[in-house]
């Protein structure tokens, strides 16, 4: 298991890099998740020939496929950036699978652990756009939550009646969780509103995402896409000197560095191995 080390070291460089341009650029540069790839995909292989061990080299293969799967369908979902896809890919390398069960069972549980992770991750980052962003939030929020008073008073009254009738026991989660939804709604419908920014052309990066479409003359026309603004685009939009209403994300990375962490410390309390951080000082 001790060549999983310097995987895991590896993994912990790379994505220390990503998190730091995610926070200050709002995306991964391409050779940064593509080196790690390679370097990874590189490491397996030579470490199968001298071993003559092929299937070290395969785990890592099939792992990547994995992820590159997943990593697509996330993509496709918006759920991912192109960044946070490519470095699912990489992780999906340096997970230590043992047998090929561990194939389907490592990955989806570190997805797992990324989306827990980054839910609690982002919950906090959206509280510090949100007090960033304060008046805009707040005033987004309450134009929200009028179109839910008639419904919020109808509850109200409905409320004592049910528990006057005995009928409490059985509506108080449903209503708990329907309330909750309601607000969660409300509360992710106003962040999006914090997160709109107009930005010059000056300042366009290929994959952000067009909150509507621009239209440039009676025949060009800039369409929303999946894949965010493409180098075509921004060059239109700079030679017409035209901004673009931007939906920025959260930027995800760091919850990938969150979850190696939780990874690493876990495979080190299971094993009966040195800590894989013995690398560090």
């Amino acid at each position: 298991m001790q060549e999983y080390y310097f995987l895991f070291a590896l993994a912990l460089v790379y994505t220390l890099f990503a998190t730091i341009q995610d926070l200050k650029y709002r995306e991964v540069a391409n050779w940064l998740s593509f080196s790690f790839i390679a370097f990874a995909l590189a490491y397996r292989a030579f470490f199968s020939i001298a071993t003559d061990n092929l299937s070290f080299f395969l785990f890592g293969l099939f792992g990547f496929l994995i992820m590159f799967a997943l990593g697509n369908a996330f993509y496709y979902m918006k759920a991912f950036a192109g960044g946070d896809a490519k470095l699912l890919m990489g992780f999906g390398i340096i997970l230590p699978y043992q047998t090929y069960l561990q194939l389907l069972f490592l990955p989806l549980l570190l997805v797992l652990t990324l989306f827990l992770s980054g839910a609690v991750y982002s919950l906090f980052y959206s509280i510090f756009i949100v007090l960033k962003n304060k008046k805009q939030f707040t005033r987004e929020f309450n134009k929200l939550s009028r179109n839910w008073k008639f419904t919020l008073t109808i509850s109200t009254i409905l409320v004592p009646v049910f528990v006057l009738l005995g009928f409490y026991q059985y509506l108080f989660f449903p209503l708990a969780i329907l309330a909750l939804l309601h607000l969660t709604f409300i509360y992710t419908k106003s962040l999006e509103k914090c997160m709109l920014i107009l930005t010059p052309p000056e300042s366009l990066t290929e994959g952000d995402w067009l909150e509507k479409e621009i239209k440039l003359n009676s025949k060009i026309t800039i369409q929303k896409s999946v894949h965010g603004l493409s180098f075509q685009d921004i060059q239109l939009l700079r030679k017409y000197h035209k901004s673009a209403l931007i939906k920025q994300g959260i930027p995800f990375v760091p919850a990938f560095l969150i979850t190696l962490i939780i990874t690493a410390l876990f495979f080190s309390a299971l094993l009966p191995l040195p800590s894989l951080f013995s690398f560090l000082p």
